[in-house]
């Protein structure tokens, strides 16, 4: 419940700046990327300028995220290790105890 709230009070705010931001950006700008003829039709863009930042936000978020994936594989890598370890070890301690249990079994009862 806390989360919500706490999502509530970040999102919604930043949701109305962003719609702020979209509606005093309408205009539109071309962007062109041939850097020597700018006046290409050919590799150029025209959009609203607020299409221009949208887009530059999407693409660093998914670079951010992409680079926080690579740079975390090591630590992924580790837990599959660890996890498979304690697979085995927990496999030996069942055939321990089942072991043990069958000795048990086997001694004459007082």
């Amino acid at each position: 419940m806390t989360k919500k709230i706490i999502n509530l009070l970040i999102l919604l705010p930043l949701g109305v700046i962003l719609i702020i931001f979209c509606v005093a950006n309408r205009q539109n700008v071309t962007l062109a990327f041939n850097p020597f003829r700018p006046e290409d039709q050919v590799l150029s863009l025209a959009a609203p300028f607020f299409v221009f930042l949208l887009i530059a936000f999407i693409i660093g978020m998914l670079v951010g995220s992409a680079a926080t994936w690579f740079n975390q594989g090591k630590h992924r890598r580790r837990a599959r290790v660890e996890a498979k370890e304690a697979i085995r070890w927990q496999g030996e301690a069942d055939r321990h105890k089942t072991r043990a249990e069958e000795i048990a079994g086997q001694l004459p009862s007082r």
